[in-house]
This record gives structure tokens, C-alpha cells and sequence, in this order.
């Protein structure tokens, strides 16, 4: 699996893990299933881009730019988690595979920002 795929994955597993975690206020659980269906129509328009690595990099600048514009909405460490997502997807580059694995390496902190964020 390419490292553009694995990203995909990731992500997804992502959103997932937002997603399925208890939040305690009413308010909180309502911007966490937000952030999660929009994270996840994200990477869903993101694995699309079939496997052309320029269509790959442009992609991957466009989800970071969704990402951002996402985080903005949010506060505190949910924002930040979204904000590291949008880093990741900004790391992706053919010509560089080794930024986008060591980008891809920096997900399950980012899960665990999320979940603390939500949980």
C-alpha cells in the first residue's frame, strides 16, 4: 500500500476513533461527530485522486486546506488535532516518500489528541 493510501487509512481510522468516543457534554459530542463526518468526507474526496501522484500531492494540499478551514471552527485541543491532521496531509510529496511516512508516523499521536479532545 502506497504511503497516500495508508494516510487515507489512517485518517479514516481517525475519524472513527472521534467519532466513537464518549463525550461528556452534550456540546462536545456534537462538535466531535461534526469533525468526524467532515474528517471523513475529506479523506473520502482524498482517496479518490486514483494514482497519479501529481493528483496525489494536489489532493492531499486540498485536504489540508478543508482540514484547516475545519480546525478553525473549533477550539482548544479537538482544533489542534485537526490542525496536526492537516500538517500531515501537507507532508505529502512523491519526491520526498520520507517526510510523508515520518507525517504518517505522527497519526496515532493525533489520534490520542483527539480522543483526550472528545473524551
Amino acid at each position: 500500500m502506497t504511503p497516500p493510501r495508508r494516510l487515507a487509512v489512517a485518517a479514516a481510522t481517525l475519524t472513527l476513533a472521534v467519532l466513537t468516543t464518549s463525550c461528556g457534554a452534550v456540546g462536545q459530542a456534537v462538535d466531535c461527530a461534526n469533525v468526524s463526518q467532515e474528517i471523513t468526507k475529506i479523506t473520502t474526496e482524498f482517496s479518490s485522486a486514483g494514482s497519479d501522484p501529481a493528483a496525489i500531492e494536489k489532493a492531499s494540499q486540498d485536504a489540508a486546506g478543508k482540514l484547516k478551514t475545519l480546525a478553525g471552527q473549533y477550539d482548544g485541543d479537538l482544533a489542534s488535532a485537526v490542525n496536526d491532521m492537516a500538517t500531515v496531509f501537507e507532508s505529502v510529496n512523491f519526491d520526498d516518500p520520507t517526510a510523508t511516512t515520518d507525517a504518517m508516523s505522527k497519526l496515532p499521536e493525533i489520534q490520542a489528541k483527539a480522543v483526550a479532545a472528545c473524551g
